[in-house]
């Protein structure tokens, strides 16, 4: 009766194959990224194809400090590690070690090996980046004479400023002579002193794009006393240029909207500060009139001639407020002497005289209002209304008489 074996045991045997063969063990395999997936685990998944076949592939995450570039799909690499089987799922697959770029990733390591020295020698350091003036006049473009860069950046800075005068220089941006042309095309927009230099091309490989990678385009770049604006490649594609130069644009269209301000948008705002400083100009001089005019009825309030006139007008208020209180304490004084004069006139003895009453008094002018201040042959000294009698006591004797009732 033959064996019967489970799917176990058979995948168990068949890693035990793998293990055993040495060359599988640590193998290099050259291809083109697929199905590249970054897990949250930081491993790495991703298949690794040719025209004739695929191999699925892993690299695990306390691996990848050694990778030094962003896997993406259509890249070519070489990845070094070992084949084994993943016996849950009876599949076998290239466990990554080690992942280069192939052809592009020399190049690649070349690129961070200047960019390392570059910038420990300070070249893309922000002390030294110039500011990219807001409003020009000229304009270098170091790029080649034709292709899609040149003709995006004349068009889009002539729409924004028609007035910027566009100096190019024809450079060759790609091959053996690159690198010299586009030095030389640096050199020659300081002689003609232009305000602000956009140096690029178009997109394309790292090798087509690799003279602006070079140290002598970075060191022009960094010498230039003008401020320069890298448009290399697309968005995604990075040069040292790029790190060396004062401004970094993603694309020629986009260094030819930071180079050339849009004349229409100054205008604008132009006419939005002439609105607001008339306006404010108008406020000011309405503040000023109003307060003109309150200095102006100050000063007429505090002149000579008003406070004279002030003076004079208290016055005669004050004249005829003494006026009024003297007239008034007169009739006062008048009325209380009145009631005086009736007073006195209820109290005079010449008008009791008149009323046929006579007045008594003694020899020395004293009063006699009782008996008991007379005796016999005492002189007495009679008033009456018209004259006074002399006369002598003879006899006297008292009376009483009846007190009046109330």
């Amino acid at each position: 009766m033959r064996n019967v074996y489970t799917v176990a045991q058979v995948n168990s045997y068949i890693k035990n194959m793998f293990t055993q063969d040495f060359m599988l063990q640590s193998i290099s395999v050259k291809g083109e990224v697929s199905n590249c997936k970054y897990h949250s685990s930081g491993h790495i998944y991703f298949t690794l194809k040719d025209a004739k076949g695929t191999i699925a592939c892993v690299m695990f995450a306390g691996n990848r400090s050694g990778l030094t570039f962003q896997m993406r799909e259509g890249q070519q690499v070489v990845v070094s590690g070992n084949v084994d089987v993943y016996e849950r799922d009876g599949k076998y697959q290239l466990y990554a070690r080690e992942i280069k770029q192939d052809g592009a990733g020399v190049l690649y390591e070349r690129f961070e090996r200047l960019k390392t020295e570059l910038e420990e020698r300070g070249m893309f350091a922000r002390e030294y980046k110039q500011p990219i003036p807001r409003y020009i006049r000229t304009l270098g473009v170091v790029t080649a004479q034709t292709g899609a860069a040149v003709r995006d950046i004349i068009q889009i800075a002539t729409r924004r400023n028609p007035y910027v005068q566009i100096i190019l220089y024809p450079a060759i941006v790609q091959g053996e002579m690159a690198v010299s042309s586009i030095v030389n095309g640096i050199h020659a927009m300081e002689q003609y002193q232009v305000d602000t230099i956009i140096v690029g091309r178009g997109g394309g490989s790292i090798e087509d794009l690799w003279a602006f990678n070079e140290e002598a385009v970075a060191q022009a770049i960094f010498d230039c006393p003008i401020p320069i604006i890298s448009a290399v490649g697309h968005e995604t594609d990075t040069t040292i240029a790029d790190f060396v130069a004062d401004l970094r644009a993603p694309t020629p269209s986009a260094a030819a909207e930071l180079a050339v301000y849009d004349i229409e948008q100054l205008q604008d705002k132009l006419g939005e500060y002439a609105y607001t400083l008339q306006h404010l100009c108008r406020n000011r001089i309405l503040a000023y009139q109003n307060k003109l005019e309150q200095y102006r009825m100050q000063l007429k309030y505090l002149s000579p001639a008003n406070q004279i006139r002030e003076k004079r007008t208290y016055l005669m208020k004050l004249e005829e407020t003494l006026q009024d209180c003297m007239e008034q304490n007169i009739a006062d004084k008048r009325h209380k002497l009145a009631i005086f004069i009736e007073q006195m006139n209820g109290l005079s003895p010449l008008l009791k005289l008149n009323q046929g009453y006579s007045y008594t008094a003694d020899a020395e002018g004293r009063t006699i209002s009782r008996i008991e201040q007379v005796k016999t042959n005492d002189e007495l000294k009679v008033y009456v209304k018209n004259g006074m009698i002399m006369t002598r006591v003879i006899d006297s004797h008292k009376i009483a008489w009846e007190e009046p009732h109330e």
